[in-house]
C-alpha cells in the first residue's frame, strides 16, 4: 500500500509525483513513437482517428464534466473548425497559423453560444445547443461560396515549413503532438484556479455565487476554451477525411461525443480519452462482427445506435462512474492487494441538490 508523504510544497504539485508512474507514461509514450513503424498502415490510421477524437473529447469535458453544463451540438464547433481551417489554407495560411485561427475562430462562436448559458441550464440549455447544431448544418450547406454547400470541398495536404505531412506517419505524429499540447494545457488549467471554478459552478453555483466567484463569467469561458479545443480537434479531422461534407457533421457525432465523456467519466480528463478510445472504435468492432450475426440482424438499419444506447445503458446501470471510475478501482485493488475489499467503493446516498 502506498502512502502519499509530502516532503517539499512542489509534492502536491508535480505532475507525475511517484516514479513508476514516470516510468508507466515513459513507456505509454514510446509505444505510441514506435507505434506507426510497427502496426499496419489501417491501424495506424485508426489510432490517428482516435486521437482526433480524444482532442475533440477533451473539449466537451471541459464543460461537461468540469462546468456541468449540457451540449448536444458539439458536433456544430467541429463543423466550423474543420470548414474554418480548409478555407484558412486555401488561401495561403502556413499550418500553424490556420490551426490556431481555426480555434480562435470556434472560440468565438463558442462565446456567442455560451452567453445564453448564463440564464438556461440543464434540458433548456441542450436545447439550445441542439438548435445550434442543426443551424450550423444548415448553414454549411447553404454557404456554398465558402463551404462548397452540400457538394463539398476538398482539405488541402498539411504542410509545415515546406515538410508535408499528409503521409499517414507524418500526420499521425502530428495529431500525437496535439493531443499532448491540449492535454497538458487542460491539465494546468483544471489544476489552476479556473479549474477551481469550474468544479465550484459544477457542484453549486449558490455556494460560487457566496465564495465569490463570478459564475457567469465562468459559465462563459467553459463554452470559449470548449469550443476552441473543439474546434482545432475539427480541423485535425479535416485532414482525416479529406473531402468536408456537412452530413459528416450531424447529430449522430454529437451523440458520439456525449457518449465518450459520459462513458469514459465525468470530471476526468484520463476518462475523456478513455471513452474516445472506447466509441471511436466501436464502429470497427461492430462491423468486425457483422459477418457472424444473422443477416437480419447485420443489415438492419441503426445497428450502431442501438449498440451505442445499449452500452450507454449498461455503464449506467453498473459503472456511473464510467471508464474512469473502473479504472480508479483497478488500481486500488492493486495497491490495497490482498486487504482490497468492495465495500471501499460503496456508493452512498445522494442527496437532490438545491
Amino acid at each position: 500500500m502506498r502512502y502519499p508523504y509530502d516532503t517539499s510544497y512542489r509534492d502536491g504539485h508535480s505532475l507525475l509525483r511517484y516514479p513508476g508512474t514516470r516510468i508507466v507514461y515513459g513507456i505509454l509514450m514510446l509505444a505510441l513513437l514506435v507505434a506507426p513503424w510497427i502496426l499496419p498502415r489501417y491501424f495506424v490510421g485508426e489510432v490517428t482517428y482516435v486521437f482526433i477524437m480524444c482532442v475533440v473529447s477533451l473539449g466537451l469535458m471541459v464543460l461537461v464534466g468540469y462546468t456541468g453544463q449540457v451540449s448536444l451540438g458539439h458536433s456544430a464547433f467541429v463543423a466550423i473548425g474543420a470548414y474554418a481551417h480548409a478555407w484558412l489554407l486555401a488561401q495561403g495560411v502556413p499550418l500553424v497559423v490556420s490551426l490556431a485561427l481555426a480555434a480562435c475562430i470556434t472560440g468565438a462562436v463558442g462565446f456567442v453560444i455560451g452567453l445564453p448559458a448564463i440564464r438556461v441550464s440543464g434540458l433548456y440549455l441542450a436545447m439550445v445547443t441542439l438548435a445550434f447544431a442543426m443551424l450550423t448544418e444548415i448553414i454549411v450547406g447553404r454557404w456554398s461560396s465558402v463551404t462548397g454547400g452540400y457538394t463539398g470541398t476538398a482539405v488541402e495536404s498539411p504542410n509545415l515549413f515546406g515538410l508535408d505531412l499528409s503521409s499517414l506517419t507524418a500526420f499521425y505524429y502530428l495529431c500525437l503532438a496535439v493531443l499532448v499540447i491540449v492535454m497538458l494545457g487542460l491539465i494546468n488549467l483544471i489544476r489552476a484556479k479556473t479549474g477551481r471554478a469550474f468544479m465550484g459552478v459544477r457542484d453549486s453555483e449558490a455556494a460560487a455565487y457566496s465564495l465569490g466567484i463570478w459564475v457567469n463569467g465562468y459559465k462563459v469561458l467553459a463554452f470559449v476554451i470548449s469550443a476552441a479545443v473543439t474546434g482545432l480537434g475539427g480541423a485535425l479531422l479535416a485532414h482525416q477525411i479529406g473531402y468536408l461534407t456537412p452530413e459528416g457533421f450531424g447529430l449522430i457525432l454529437s451523440l458520439e461525443l456525449v457518449l465518450m465523456v459520459t462513458i469514459g467519466g465525468l470530471g476526468s480528463l484520463r476518462g475523456a480519452i478513455l471513452g474516445a478510445i472506447l466509441i471511436s472504435m466501436l464502429p470497427a468492432f461492430i462491423s468486425s462482427i457483422k459477418p457472424f450475426l444473422p443477416e437480419a440482424v447485420a443489415t438492419r438499419f441503426g445497428l450502431e445506435i442501438f449498440v451505442f444506447g445499449l452500452v450507454l445503458g449498461l455503464f449506467v446501470l453498473f459503472e456511473p462512474k464510467g471508464l474512469n471510475g473502473r479504472w480508479i478501482k483497478f488500481k486500488a485493488f492493486l495497491e490495497n492487494f490482498p486487504i482490497y475489499r468492495k465495500d471501499m467503493f460503496k456508493r452512498g446516498k445522494s442527496y437532490m441538490k438545491s
